[in-house]
């Protein structure tokens, strides 16, 4: 076995020295949870009745209590392209279940939003937010104690990290989860990119900036450009919680029912009854937590998990911080070049050797723990790819190369020797700067400041000309406090355009980027936010802002000190945002996760 590298070595330590108490508490909550928490053994007549009414041919076993019952929680919803396939996986469900001598009933359902539909809208206000709904509705699904096993589908933004932290909850049952796939690939992103940038100049119409869209988002299916639902999917290969190389095959792939199939069988028999119990609390340890940055790190995939996985891990007992992603960025090599770092999408990835190149590339580096507990037998399965085997899936050695080196590089050959998520830090606070899909000869900007309350308002500065010149565009009270934090992906465009026009721009704010976010330096996430008297409040335009990811900083020369802070905007309204206000108002910073119910649960 390859010697773990020793930054990857020292950044575990460290998170397990960090977290050694919390992470003790929480081993002890799911051990009572697992030996005297409620649990179908424990229920009266007529909760069991209640809970089996509605089972029909699986009644006499879930009566019976011999068989471990499958709790679905899903995320269906036809309106979100990629879980529209979920529609018919309970059925299926139902039915593999049985062959593997159990049953399997939906415990409850989540909501799903997409980020794609609500991106500069109102509804984006609800997205951060709604990750802690999910938790807790998952919550809500399993605590009817009807279950010995959780199968777990979802895909995109928030919703995998919310199934996550609730299913850790419930750490004592086995856990996997079931992915459904992207759609196969449209309209190239690139070029999707340059007609939104050329609408934003006024020389594309709607109709065509429309069709444009339409021809990339066009089926059923995960979007195809690298963000955070993608992301998602790479980290849950990283951790093994999802099986090996499952996570990019499409849903109208014949291979598709086969994977949904074979992860029903083997979270039949990881159960507390069999002979090799795996609880989900055990399989996200400091170990497996290290691994999805790494990941992350290593595929250049979405910002957004430098707010979901401290939130996370938070609900497994583990504390990580930005510095955590700082240091594993230094050592861990960009060995993936897919959209928005460079032109391919994620069916392109597959095509090039998909997650069980990057993990064996990891593995064979000393750069990930091999030695994690996984729904598997091994990590070492997930360096392998599916094959259909006549009826069933079997998973096989991938070719010694990759299949494409302009997606898919070596470690020894990397396309950048860097992770490419830097931690900046100075009198503005501390923030994530994504450099992977940023030019090095962009990495710092220094020049004066633009402020702005609201991103239309940005908008509306970009077409009178206001911007044409060296530029910070400063976004604030866009924190989760101030409004759920919302992402501000519509920026991208009119600042892309700037930028090709040779000025100096980059964005600094409190709130999020897509994980799609691409070419325009960017300081984002910035804790403390504005609201409540951030440094990012006293700032007034014209000070002179210095952004660097080559030293980490995040600096304004003008002197703070005796500025009142900004008065932030009215509490947002309408859309349900009001409904979320508890929510924002008792939310804790973004480099602990950015999570009221967390916070409030004193996690």
């Amino acid at each position: 076995m390859t010697a773990l590298h020793p930054v990857v070595a020292a950044v575990t330590a460290r998170i397990i020295e960090r977290s050694r108490d919390s992470r003790r508490i929480y081993l002890d909550f799911i051990t009572r949870e697992g030996e005297a928490g409620t649990r179908r053994g424990s229920l009266s007549c007529g909760n069991l009745a209640h809970g089996f009414a509605a089972s029909g041919d699986d009644k006499p076993v879930i009566r019976a209590g011999t068989a471990m019952n499958i709790g679905i929680v899903t995320a269906y919803n036809d309106m979100l392209s990629a879980h529209q396939p979920y529609g018919r996986y309970p059925e299926q469900i139902k039915l593999f279940a049985r062959e593997a001598g159990a049953t399997a009933q939906v415990a409850g359902g989540v909501p799903a939003m997409c980020d794609g539909v609500t991106q500069g809208q109102a509804g984006m206000d609800l997205s951060l937010g709604s990750r802690d709904i999910i938790a807790m509705a998952t919550a809500v699904a399993l605590s009817h104690a009807m279950f010995e096993g959780v199968a777990l589908l979802g895909i995109c933004d928030k919703i995998v990290p919310g199934l996550l932290i609730g299913a850790l909850r419930f750490g004592h049952l086995p856990a996997v989860f079931i992915p459904a796939g992207p759609m196969p690939s449209g309209l190239a992103n690139k070029e999707k990119q340059r007609i939104r940038q050329l609408f934003a100049e006024g020389k594309a119409t709607q109709a065509e900036l429309l069709d444009a869209e339409a021809a990339s988002y066009h089926g059923a299916g995960t979007c195809t450009f690298y963000g955070t639902a993608n992301s998602n999917q790479m980290f849950l290969e990283m951790m093994g919680l999802q099986l090996p190389g499952s996570s990019f095959v499409n849903p109208g792939n014949a291979m598709r029912n086969g994977l949904t199939r074979a992860a029903i069988h083997r979270l039949a028999a990881i159960g507390a009854g069999g002979d090799d119990p795996r609880p989900l609390g055990h399989l996200v340890d400091e170990r497996a937590i290290v691994n999805a940055v790494v990941g992350l790190l290593a595929t250049g995939g979405s910002t957004n998990h430098a707010i979901h996985l401290p939130a996370i891990a938070r609900a497994a007992g583990i504390i990580i911080d930005w510095e955590d992603f700082d240091r594993l960025s230094s050592a861990v090599p960009l060995i993936c070049n897919i959209y928005p770092s460079g032109a391919a999408d994620v069916n392109a990835f597959e095509a090039a050797g998909g997650m069980g190149y990057v993990i064996r590339e990891l593995l064979g580096a000393g750069l990930a723990h091999a030695d994690i507990l996984t729904i598997g037998n091994s990590f070492a399965e997930w360096t392998t790819a599916p094959v259909k085997v006549g009826e069933t899936i079997d998973w096989q050695p991938l070719p010694p190369l990759s299949g494409d080196a302009s997606v898919l590089a070596p470690v020894a050959t990397p396309f950048s020797p860097d992770g490419g998520m830097r931690l900046v830090k100075g009198n503005l606070g501390r923030a994530i700067f994504k450099t992977s899909a940023v030019a090095e000869t962009r990495w710092t900007i220094e020049a004066p400041a633009r402020v702005f309350h609201e991103q239309n308002d940005v908008l509306t500065a970009f077409k009178a000309g206001e911007l044409d010149r060296d530029v910070i565009v400063v976004v604030r009270f866009q924190g989760p406090r101030a409004n759920g934090m919302p992402e501000l992906h519509k920026l991208t465009p009119a600042l892309g355009v700037l930028q090709d026009r040779g000025f100096k721009v980059a964005l600094v704010t409190d709130g999020r980027m897509s994980g799609a976010s691409g070419k325009v330096p960017a300081a984002i996430h910035i804790s403390p936010e504005a609201l409540g008297g951030g440094p990012l409040s006293l700032l007034q335009d014209g000070d002179i802002v210095r952004l660097c990811a080559v030293d980490g900083t995040l600096h304004t020369s003008a002197d703070l000190s005796g500025r009142t802070a900004a008065v932030p905007p009215p509490q947002p309204q309408g859309t349900g945002r009001e409904l979320f206000a508890l929510l924002r108002h008792t939310s804790d910073e973004a480099e602990r996760g950015a999570s009221a119910m967390l916070a409030a649960a004193g996690l």
